[in-house]
């Protein structure tokens, strides 16, 4: 098992709870996340900027 940092861009959701599921799911594409932030928001190109560390 080895760990990573990886960075994505998600598009904004209106709901919470979707943009939540969003991000794990593009996450888990990569690995199994460990932990992650949201760590910009682009509101005029309805982004997010997601970090995290995730386990393959």
């Amino acid at each position: 098992m080895t760990t990573h940092f990886i960075a994505a861009e998600i598009d904004l959701q209106q709901n919470p709870l979707k943009l939540k599921q969003d991000i794990e799911n593009k996450l888990t594409s990569s690995g199994k996340p460990l932990r992650w932030a949201i760590t910009d928001v682009d509101q005029s190109k309805q982004k997010v900027k997601v970090e995290a560390i995730v386990t393959k």
